[in-house]
């Protein structure tokens, strides 16, 4: 690779497809190719002519140039993509405030664009910033360009620095895990935090123990478990039920019996049963709002235990014991909601057994699943789970995938088939060499998957925090001048106007407010991944929401990807030397096509003789030789002019307006013969396409490289609205563009692998049959774990109701806090109707969200 080609900025599409975006350590903006610019890191694509080799090639700063990476030695290409860098100056940078991984882009970009830096790379998940410099002269500009973006940076990361993720409980709002951000942030061992309510995580940098930070976080009135640990438990199970119901209930006993006391006339006697009430629901929240209140932080606890004092320093014993009661009650409420949302993958931790038979000798003999090692080979008996992910050696039997890919109906599996841990095996006895460990297995990385992206907040949600962080301190402050102001400078009543001013510090707190996305979002993220749908992070769940046109591509995702070979037509020679010779070709590609007429060959038994010089013309064909002898295998467009005779071309042309894709064997001279390769359609592809419509979707459009007959075929089985045929990679792309141009929101829908570049530039990536495929399951923005199309219309429904159910939590959320302010002024509220328009509000907007989880496939 030349410097040339390291350092040039592609200012017009890309004419190859050179990389991977989705493989590549940052999505850069690649001029709308599908290629980044920069920082490009392409594993395993095509190298005849694209740029990456097919046998393993790492191309980094590749532009797109034809010499981006050697043919055959990748190590070349590594030492060449990293020439110009070694003379750089290398620097890191712990970063703090990013909650998304649009945020380290940004910070990415930012930095990019100081002169002097050759590359900046940011990792969201470690929080790190790091830069390559040359003749850069003011280091300082790095950390203040950071803050100019609205985040936190420290010079440098301490060696022992460790990023440690915490499941957090006791938080019982969204302002909790602000406090804790806060207060962690403060220690000088802590390079960096994010709290993460609705999924009840927290991320952290620090060089100092796990027990002190847990020391910290209890400290605080929280608790926290590593997630590595075995301790993690649920949030139900972890809170300590009795202590915690008990003191409710002597609250409510005291608060009932302040009331008899008070209509009997002593008064006294009330206010100290009001007191006894106040002070066993309040100490909790006294705790917490002490410590907010020194990481300077006004959350609830703090506005609700100054409403509650505020309201014993002027009398009103008995509004601030039901005012700390009906918190109390309210944050009982919403924690168990939103634990349930928490918990909205629980039933898939639990679907794996604990045990399984392993073979020893000639017997199974029963051992834990974290003593299996890799190749031992376990029965499976009809009525059991799949312990582990494994291939089938032996047996036949119906297997229910719904746990893993939300198919409804069993799939047969017999020898060298998947099986996937957590599955449910119905029929026969089946033995499996184990292919994944516990921690490997296709399950545990969906659960991974899916707590992460419940953990990235979706640009909304984001929104909403800046939003809170203005509007608490403007309406805090705001109630201290309605204490002041009117007595002071009015003469107005100071008992009246001090009390309005606690009404008001109630009302701060946005609690519902906060609290409306997140929940949303974890429901419903939840829930697809029980019916076999994977959806990255919040940000991808409301585009979803927002698509109006679906592009497919058509091998193996509206079709059945496993073509047949349908005719065989020889110029020169016999049938079986045209297949003998084409499938010989055809065993260096791992193109179903190819893989088609291999198996064809195979079912005849042929001898395919050995093939040297292999080249790869994308959308066109191969070339090798044999014997000596070069052959050419593909489309019209591979050979020369005139070499396709007219009576060739007409009978090609029948073909294909048949519905059969061509394959031409020949010289650089003639043609020897072809053969006809049908693909039929998926049963499932119309119904989804159908039902696609019925969601909204304006536009389904078919993109492939396949010859126009075919392609209108299967485009008119399908029922899509238009077909684009005869594509190369980089034409895929651009139709990709000219939908986005026309003002259309897409999603491209493909294998994850193939159609990367598309995928990457789709406003929405959808990879279909993440359960069969691993790097599926690592690309793409939404992964629909089953081979079909089936999902594809519940998850844009799922992401359009969620969207809906956000609005509704936004709207009412807003409604009640204004309607709450309106009520002060005129006198007309009371203390206790403010917490229930906050209190009451949020544990609202929770169930309302919790209905996301009920939504079916």
């Amino acid at each position: 690779m030349t410097d040339k080609a390291l350092h040039t900025t592609t200012t017009e599409p890309c004419q190859k497809a050179c990389c991977n975006p989705e493989t590549a350590e940052a999505k850069d903006d690649c001029d709308g190719d599908g290629c980044q610019d920069d920082g490009c890191k392409a594993e395993k694509d095509d190298c005849d002519g694209d740029g990456c080799q097919d046998d393993g090639c790492k191309a980094e700063k590749d532009d797109c140039d034809d010499d981006c990476c050697q043919t055959k030695d990748s190590d070349q290409v590594q030492q060449t993509t990293t020439a110009g860098l070694s003379d750089g100056i290398h620097k890191e940078y712990a970063v703090g405030g990013m909650d998304c991984g649009s945020c380290a882009m940004t910070i990415q970009k930012g930095v990019q664009r100081l002169p002097g830096i050759q590359q900046a790379k940011v990792n969201f998940s470690t929080g790190k910033l790091s830069v390559v410099v040359d003749d850069f002269q003011d280091f300082d500009q790095i950390p203040k360009t950071v803050k100019k973006l609205g985040y936190q940076v420290l010079d440098s990361i301490p060696e022992n620095s460790q990023l440690d993720t915490f499941k957090v409980t006791g938080m019982d709002c969204g302002s909790c895990a602000m406090t804790i951000e806060k207060h962690l942030a403060q220690l000088p061992e802590v390079q960096s935090v994010a709290v993460n309510f609705a999924s009840g995580t927290m991320q952290i940098q620090h060089n100092n123990s796990v027990a002190t930070i847990q020391q910290e976080l209890k400290k605080i009135g929280y608790s926290g478990v590593p997630e590595s640990s075995e301790a993690v438990v649920s949030e139900t199970e972890s809170k300590p039920k009795l202590p915690e119901n008990a003191t409710i209930w002597l609250s409510g006993i005291a608060l009932v019996l302040g009331y008899l006391v008070s209509f009997a006339g002593s008064d006294l006697f009330a206010n100290i049963l009001f007191a006894i009430g106040m002070v066993s629901s309040g100490l909790k929240p006294a705790r917490s709002a002490w410590y907010a209140i020194k990481s300077k932080s006004l959350d609830m606890n703090v506005l609700m235990v100054a409403a509650a004092i505020g309201a014993g320093a002027i009398g009103q014993w008995k509004e601030g014991a039901l005012v700390v009661f009906l918190f109390a009650i309210g944050n009982l409420l919403q924690v168990k909601a939103v634990a349930k949302t928490r918990q909205s993958i629980k039933g898939l931790m639990d679907l794996t057994p604990n045990t399984a038979l392993v073979k020893s000798g000639t017997n199974f003999i029963e051992k834990n699943v974290t003593e299996v090692v890799l190749d031992d080979i376990l029965q499976v008996k009809a009525g059991e789970r799949v312990p582990l992910d494994g291939v089938v050696i032996k047996g036949t039997s119906s297997i229910d995938q719904a746990p893993i890919t939300g198919e409804s109906i069993p799939v047969t599996k017999q020898v060298d088939d998947q099986v996937f841990a957590g599955t449910i095996n119905q029929e026969g006895t089946l033995e499996i060499r184990i292919t994944h460990l516990t921690e490997d297995s296709t399950i545990a990385r969906i659960i991974t998957m899916v707590e992460d992206a419940q953990d990235k907040k979706a640009p909304s949600e984001a929104f909403i925090d800046r939003f809170a962080k203005v509007y608490t301190p403007i309406v805090f402050t705001l109630a201290l001048l309605l204490m002041v102001v009117p007595p002071l400078f009015f003469s107005a009543d100071f008992g009246a106007w001090f009390y309005r001013g606690l009404e008001l510090l109630v009302i701060a707190c946005p609690c519902a407010l906060i609290i409306s996305t997140p929940v949303s979002i974890v429901s419903a993220i939840g829930n697809a991944a029980k019916n076999g749908v994977l959806i990255k992070g919040g940000s991808v769940l409301e585009k979803a929401g927002t698509l109006t046109a679906v592009a497919f591509d058509k091998t193996g995702t509206i079709t059945e990807g496993t073509p047949k070979v349908a005719a065989i037509q020889s110029y020169q020679g016999t049938d079986t030397d045209t297949l003998q010779i084409l499938a010989a070709l055809e065993s260096q590609t791992t193109h179903p096509i190819g893989r088609a007429i291999v198996t064809a060959a195979n079912a005849q038994n042929l001898t395919l003789p050995e093939v040297v010089d292999f080249k790869n013309s994308p959308g066109k064909g191969i070339t090798a030789k044999i014997d000596a002898i070069p052959y050419f295998a593909g489309s019209v467009a591979l050979f020369d002019k005139g070499v396709v005779t007219n009576a060739q071309q007409q009978q090609i042309k029948a073909l294909q307006n048949s519905g059969h894709t061509i394959v031409l064997l020949g010289t650089a001279v003639e043609i020897l013969g072809l053969v006809a390769v049908a693909d039929g359609i998926r049963e499932t592809s119309k119904t989804a396409i159908q039902a696609l419509q019925a969601t909204g979707i304006q536009q389904t459009v078919m993109l492939t490289g396949d010859n126009q007959g075919a392609a209108e075929k299967i485009a008119a089985q399908a029922g899509v609205t238009a077909v684009k045929a005869n594509l190369l990679p980089d034409e895929k792309v651009h139709a990709i563009a000219e939908l986005q141009q026309d003002g259309a929101k897409v999603a491209m829908v493909g294998d994850g692998i193939n159609d990367a570049p598309a995928l990457a530039l789709a406003d929405v990536g959808i990879a279909m049959g993440g359960a069969g495929t691993d790097t599926a399951i690592e690309t793409a923005d939404v992964v629909l774990m089953a081979d079909n199309l089936e999902k594809l219309p519940f998850t844009i429904n799922l992401s359009q109701r969620a969207m809906r159910i956000i609005k509704q939590n936004v709207i009412f959320a807003l409604i009640i806090k204004f309607l709450a302010l309106a009520l002060i002024f005129p006198g007309w509220l009371t203390l206790w109707m403010a917490v229930l328009s906050d209190s009451g509000a949020a544990v609202l907007v929770t169930l309302n969200a919790l209905r996301l989880l009920r939504k079916r496939a």
